[in-house]
């Protein structure tokens, strides 16, 4: 971790140093953004925050206070409007996003209180679709192909590192449960990100938690017709899983016989 760290430092300072001497480092706007996590299960291939909490740093030279730390929920759909607000460009009217201008400058500002992320496919094999919403504390995760043996599963125990199984089983509760779970996962995964920020006990179907999951279920519905998602139509996500399936052969993906058609049928 410290050498990952050093290097991104360094790397980093040498762009920036780069920069400075070019002479345009007072009119540049910075942006840095990491990967979304590493190619895992728990990773960028879900809904968990290993994949979708990634390192965002933005600095404007003349705009942008040095320091500011905030924790409202951002995305990186808010770049583009952050962009065009910080460089006078013509606003584009229905963007998705939001300027981040007043949070660089650390000034109040009556923000989003839901953030909403998706999950389809990754490798043109690994399917297994989530819809998901969260606000300051908590996380839902709703799984489209509920109970159904997720294909990344299997991907990545026989991929990535020696005796993972094993490692799994011998790690005790609550990660083994946790790893059981993404294996068939149920329809809904409902986190206490402030208490259980790895998002290893589920809480959906706690009694205590019920209003908390109808209020998030409710905003994932409305999201998800307002955005048009194509697959509120249940039929399109059997459509899909039937097309990648097709590419199997003898248990391991074969790119060369992936005939995707969704773009027909997806937002008819």
């Amino acid at each position: 971790y410290y050498n990952c760290m050093s290097r991104l430092d360094t790397l980093i300072g040498d762009l920036l140093e780069v920069l400075e001497l070019s002479g345009k480092a007072d009119n540049t706007i910075v942006a840095y953004i990491g990967d979304h996590g590493a190619d895992m299960l728990r990773g960028k291939r879900t809904s968990y925050e290993g994949g979708t909490r990634v390192p965002f740093i933005m600095r404007a030279p003349g705009l942008s206070k040095k320091g500011v730390v905030r924790h409202e929920l951002v995305s990186l759909l808010d770049l583009v409007p952050t962009l065009i607000d910080l460089t006078g460009a013509s606003p584009i009217s229905n963007l998705p996003g939001r300027s981040l201008t007043p949070l660089m400058q650390d000034k109040p500002v009556d923000w989003r209180r839901y953030l909403f992320t998706e999950f389809h496919i990754h490798s043109a094999h690994n399917f297994y679709p989530q819809r998901t919403v969260q606000d300051d504390r908590y996380k839902l995760i709703l799984n489209l192909l509920p109970g159904e043996i997720n294909p990344g599963y299997q991907f990545t125990n026989e991929r990535f590192f020696d005796n993972l199984i094993a490692t799994i089983e011998q790690a005790g509760e609550p990660f083994t449960g946790a790893y059981h779970r993404m294996r068939a996962p149920p329809k809904y995964e409902l986190y206490d990100l402030n208490n259980d920020p790895h998002e290893f006990e589920n809480l959906a179907d706690a009694s205590v938690h019920r209003k908390t999951l109808e209020r998030l279920s409710k905003e994932l519905q409305r999201w998800r017709e307002s955005t048009n998602d194509p697959m509120l139509n249940h039929r399109n996500v059997l459509r899909l899983k039937e097309e990648v399936d097709a590419c199997m052969v003898d248990g391991q993906p074969d790119k060369s016989k992936l005939k995707l058609t969704y773009t027909d049928y997806f937002f008819e």
